[in-house]
């Protein structure tokens, strides 16, 4: 990897990959160059939260709430608009069109008299999800989705890493849209027991130390003509404005959608160089089951067919 200062080295020494590693990296250089020869567009999005691990053969270990909501909506509506869609996300966390189905699948099915076959009984919730079943399965048989999981800090930046490398051929024709919650802290490899902490130790003290940004050497080394875009959340509103504006100055990249914790869902602005977009739904909107993602990924689409017009 190409490191953003020296003191960094340790950490990207430290980085494990997943055991299935090698495995990820062909599935995620086939989909990238398939879309590659197709001059197809094409986006990254990175989903969920990162664990840190406690101990080297972990049983304990610090996550956050995120289970992905925004990342797999947004990819849907990126399949809507075309483009291919590399869902690096966290292993359980929810995926495009998976997330629609929201009953427990033991209680829409039944077991037949000759207990041989599984038939539906929910006819009202199977005439909804008919045209989620449809829509996922054309994007799967047009190979327009490829989805690539992760669990611990390590294995998210690890994967990044190689999914950005592959993409770096496709230049403007690709966004980065880094949606996942990256764990701000992690314990460095040579701090970790190897064994599971025992109560009986009695209190327990932990030492973290800062995550290394990975938006800079992203920027700058691994996708650098990219359309790139990140996240910032907080929960003080008189400060999310001006975060996200440092953090384009800090990392020179396209753009910084900023959301409050609290109104997430229905609320986002969009900040980047030289404007500033809010987008809100209405009650309306929101009553009607409308997304913010959809408003969201409708405005990046054209953001992106601009940065790709000829000069």
């Amino acid at each position: 990897m190409a490191v953003s200062n020296q003191l960094d080295s340790q950490f990207f020494n430290d980085l494990v990959p997943p055991e299935s590693f090698e495995t990820k990296k062909e599935q995620i250089n086939k989909f990238a160059n398939i879309h590659l020869v197709k001059n197809n567009r094409i986006v990254l999005i990175t989903s969920g939260g990162t664990t840190v691990p406690l101990e080297s053969r972990t049983v304990r270990f610090i996550d956050n709430f995120s289970i992905g909501t925004r990342g797999a909506t947004s990819a849907e509506y990126f399949l809507k608009q075309g483009y291919a869609v590399l869902f690096l996300h966290r292993h359980r966390s929810l995926q495009p069109f998976f997330q629609r189905v929201e009953k427990n699948i033991l209680d829409i099915l039944n077991v037949s008299e000759n207990e041989d076959t599984l038939i539906t009984v929910d006819k009202t919730y199977v005439q909804k999800l008919s045209p989620v079943v449809k829509q996922y399965q054309k994007f799967r048989d047009e190979g327009m989705l490829c989805m690539v999981d992760f669990t611990t800090l390590s294995e998210y930046l690890v994967l990044l890493h190689e999914a950005c490398v592959s993409l770096q051929p496709c230049g403007k024709q690709a966004i980065i849209y880094l949606a996942a919650a990256v764990a701000d802290f992690y314990i460095p490899k040579g701090l970790m027991p190897e064994h599971k902490i025992q109560s009986s130790e009695g209190v327990l003290k932990l030492t973290l130390e800062m995550t290394p940004k990975m938006l800079k050497p992203l920027v700058k080394d691994w996708v650098p003509h990219a359309f790139i875009i990140s996240f910032k959340l907080e929960t003080d509103k008189t400060i999310l404005k001006d975060k996200a504006k440092k953090a384009l100055q800090m990392y020179q990249h396209q753009m910084v959608i900023a959301n409050l914790l609290e109104t997430r869902k229905k609320e986002v602005f969009i900040i980047a160089k030289d404007s500033e977009e809010d987008l809100i739904l209405t009650e309306e909107q929101l009553s009607s089951g409308q997304e913010i993602e959809e408003l969201l990924i409708e405005k990046l689409v054209i953001y992106h067919t601009n940065l790709l017009q000829p000069s």
